[in-house]
C-alpha cells in the first residue's frame, strides 16, 4: 500500500503513572499542560520508575497522531513517520511499536544519545508531561535528503507537522513543506502547547502560512489569539488564522480548534462550525493523555480516504477516536477499529 499521510516529529517513549499533588507540585508541574524538562525536571523520571506503577507506551504528539490515523485507515502501510531515536533498547521498543501499529517508521538513530522519553503524571484522569527529547531533539534535515525518505516524501500526499518540532528542524519542516506546496499536497500543523506559541513564536509564523490544516485545543487558541492581538474568543481566533496569508491559494485553510467536552470550533472560508462532543461518563475516563492527538489522527483518517470530505465526517471521526482513547491508559487503542 502506498503511504498516504506522513509525520515528522519527536518520537517519544511515555513513562506514563498515577501521582498524588506532591509529585506535581514538587516538581512543579500543572495538570493539562506540556513542557520541555529543564535541570530540575531530570530525577523525576527515575522517580517514577522506582516509587510508582509505571506503563511504557509510544508517544510523541506526531507519533501518536500518526498510529492513530494508521488504526482508523484499516490499511497497513498507509501512513509512514520520521524522527529521530537512540540506538537502546526504548529506541528498539519504539520501532516495534511502529511496526505492530503498522506504521512505516524511517528513524534517524542517534548512537550518542539515548531515546527521548516523556513522564506522563496522571491525576485523577488529568495528565501532565514534562518531555526529555534526547534522541528525538537530533533530527537533521540530511535525513530527507537520503534516497529512502525522498521516495518516502515524493510518495506521500498529506503531512502532518505538531509544533514541538519547531524546538528541533524547522529546516526539516521547511523541506516537507515547501514540497508539500510546489506539488499541492496537503499541509497540516498543530499548535501543540502555549509554550510554543509563546517563545517559539517566529519559526512557528515561518512555517503557518504552509498551512491547509491548523489543528489546536482552547489553552493554545487563545495564547494564539492573545499574542496576535485578537482577544480571546476562540471562533474569532479560528476565524483570523484561517484567513491569514497562505503560500499556496488551491485550496482554503481549514482552522480545528478542540475544547475537551465543550464543542469543537472548525472555520473555513469566513464561516464557523461548532460539532458538540458526546458526553462520556466520568467513571468511563481513564486519562486525557493523547486525547487532542487522537483526534487529529481519526479528523486525518477520513482525509486519507477522500481529500473533499465534509467537516462533520472528519470532526466525527476525530471524536471518535479521542473517546477510544481517554477510555484507556496513554494513547492506545483495541486491535481492530470498530468505527463506522
Amino acid at each position: 500500500m502506498p503511504t498516504i499521510l506522513l509525520g515528522m516529529g519527536n518520537p517519544l517513549l511515555d513513562i506514563s503513572a498515577e501521582v498524588p499533588q506532591e509529585v506535581l507540585d514538587k516538581y512543579e508541574l500543572k495538570l493539562d499542560s506540556a513542557i520541555l524538562a529543564e535541570e530540575k525536571h531530570l530525577p523525576l523520571y527515575k522517580e517514577l520508575v522506582d516509587a510508582y506503577k509505571v506503563q511504557y507506551i509510544a508517544g510523541g504528539a506526531t507519533q501518536n497522531a500518526i498510529r492513530v490515523a494508521q488504526w482508523m485507515s484499516q490499511t497497513p502501510g498507509s501512513t509512514s513517520f520520521f524522527g529521530c531515536i537512540g540506538k537502546d533498547d526504548f529506541g528498539a521498543e519504539l520501532q516495534n511499536c511502529a511496526k505492530a501499529d503498522g506504521v512505516n517508521a524511517f528513524y534517524k538513530e542517534d548512537p550518542e544519545t539515548p531515546t527521548g522519553t516523556c513522564a506522563v503524571l496522571v491525576k485523577d484522569g488529568e495528565r501532565s508531561l514534562c518531555a526529555n527529547l534526547a534522541a528525538a531533539n537530533k533530527f537533521t534535515a540530511d535525513h530527507l535528503a537520503s534516497v529512502k525518505a525522498k521516495e518516502m516524501i515524493a510518495e506521500a500526499k498529506m503531512f502532518y507537522i505538531a509544533s514541538f518540532f519547531l524546538t528541533v528542524s524547522v529546516e526539516s519542516l521547511l523541506v516537507v513543506a515547501d514540497h508539500a506546496v510546489e506539488h499541492n499536497k496537503i499541509f497540516a500543523m498543530n499548535l501543540s502547547a502555549p509554550f510554543l506559541i509563546q517563545f517559539f513564536a517566529e519559526p512557528m509564523a515561518q512555517a503557518l502560512p504552509y498551512t491547509d490544516y491548523v489543528f489546536g485545543n482552547e489553552s493554545e487558541a487563545t495564547a494564539y489569539g492573545e499574542l496576535q492581538g485578537w482577544g480571546t474568543d476562540i471562533p474569532t481566533i479560528a476565524l483570523r488564522l484561517a484567513a491569514a496569508p497562505k503560500k499556496s491559494g488551491t485550496r482554503p485553510r481549514v482552522v480545528v480548534f478542540t475544547q475537551g467536552s465543550e464543542a469543537t470550533v472548525v472555520a473555513k472560508e469566513g464561516q464557523v462550525e461548532k460539532f458538540p462532543v458526546e458526553m462520556l461518563e466520568k467513571d468511563k475516563l481513564v486519562d486525557t493523555n493523547g486525547a487532542g492527538d487522537a483526534f487529529v489522527g481519526g479528523f486525518l483518517s477520513v482525509l486519507m480516504r477522500k481529500e473533499g470530505a465534509a467537516m462533520e465526517e472528519c470532526v466525527r471521526a476525530g471524536h471518535w477516536a479521542s473517546r477510544v482513547i481517554i477510555q484507556r491508559s496513554g494513547c492506545t487503542f483495541p486491535k481492530e477499529c470498530d468505527y463506522k
